[in-house]
């Protein structure tokens, strides 16, 4: 079991050291090892925790949940009409009711400052499940399945395409700034991350190896690429008119096939998810309809390839979960 991790919350990867980070993630393969061979796991039992979904998530409940049971907690999900958390209850009164009832609280929502302070406020650990700002436990699980596939993560050309001035540009940057993955986003300048964090993160990177590079070009970018990363162009609860604009502007961003063969011979695919590959979902149809496309960020012969690995990805949400859990709530 991981040491030195009792107590403590999982708010962004900033907060962690490389070798805590490394740390969790050999955990993550322990779990996950044990998970396969069906050896049981209960190392939290008796413990409960509450899950706060201000957005809605597939992969994010799941894997809190799954991971939760293994670990022989209760869970209680609270989705939008279940909380009144900044309606009727205040942020630092929500943490403090929430953690006299339960040995962990979990938050995906909106602003970073929302779970910086249920952290502030809960006597128990916090974990983020996403923030505008961070995604900390979907890099988590991204790192696991680039180990897995290449036996390592020092050194790796890794590229993410599209508009990175959120929690993914973000939050891959930190990561393989940490963890000495060469980083590079490509994008047009007005989609590259804050500038502020870049400083932040090309400090890490001094310290680890790692290297940071901003693009333009997609061709450029993806010379020597091991992993080619994308997420979709507009993020859960923005308008629909903020489509025209991001496809004009991120549509020569998209994977392609012909992009991915000027990759390095074994690059492989990545996406968070969902992703618009196809036109097999009711957002993706609609605007694929409106603006005369087939697939937004990837297209489906890249996704469906065998150089895709995002659904080794996906499952992996649910080890690296496990781990932060099982960490942060015992010795």
């Amino acid at each position: 079991m991981a040491k030195g991790f009792l107590g403590r919350d999982f708010l962004k990867l900033l907060d962690y050291t490389p070798e805590e980070i490394l740390e969790l993630i050999s955990l993550a393969e322990e779990l996950k090892a044990k998970k396969k061979a069906g050896i049981p796991h209960r190392l939290c039992e008796g413990k409960s925790v509450a899950l706060i979904f201000e957005k809605t998530s597939t992969r994010t409940r799941c894997a809190f949940e799954v991971a939760a049971y293994d670990l022989g907690m209760g869970v209680t999900y609270l989705d939008p009409s279940g909380s009144q958390i900044g309606k009727k209850e205040s942020i630092a009164d929500t943490a403090r009711v929430l953690s006299r009832m339960y040995d962990g609280i979990e938050y995906r929502g909106f602003g970073q400052e929302i779970v910086e302070e249920l952290a502030r406020h809960s006597t128990v650990p916090v974990w983020n499940g996403l923030t505008n700002e961070f995604h900390p436990t979907q890099i988590l699980a991204d790192m696991l399945t680039i180990k897995e596939h290449f036996g390592r993560l020092r050194g790796i050309n890794f590229v993410y395409m599209g508009d990175a001035r959120f929690n993914m540009g973000n939050s891959l940057m930190v990561g393989c700034a940490k963890l000495g993955l060469n980083f590079t986003a490509c994008a047009p300048r007005e989609y590259f991350p804050d500038a502020a964090l870049i400083s932040e993160c090309e400090k890490i990177a001094a310290e680890t190896g790692a290297t940071l590079r901003f693009e333009t070009s997609p061709e450029e970018a993806v010379k020597g690429a091991d992993v080619i990363y994308t997420d979709v162009w507009v993020s859960m609860g923005e308008p629909p008119e903020v489509w025209e604009a991001r496809i004009s502007a991120l549509a020569p961003y998209a994977v392609t096939a012909e992009l991915m063969n000027l990759a390095s011979d074994g690059a492989v695919f990545m996406h968070c998810l969902p992703a618009y590959h196809d036109l097999r979902t009711g957002i993706g149809r609609e605007v694929g309809e409106r603006f005369g496309r087939s697939s937004m960020e990837v297209t489906d012969e890249v996704f469906e390839s065998e150089r895709s690995i995002v659904f080794d990805e996906a499952e992996n949400r649910m080890h690296t979960i496990k781990a932060v859990m099982a960490a942060t709530l015992t010795e």
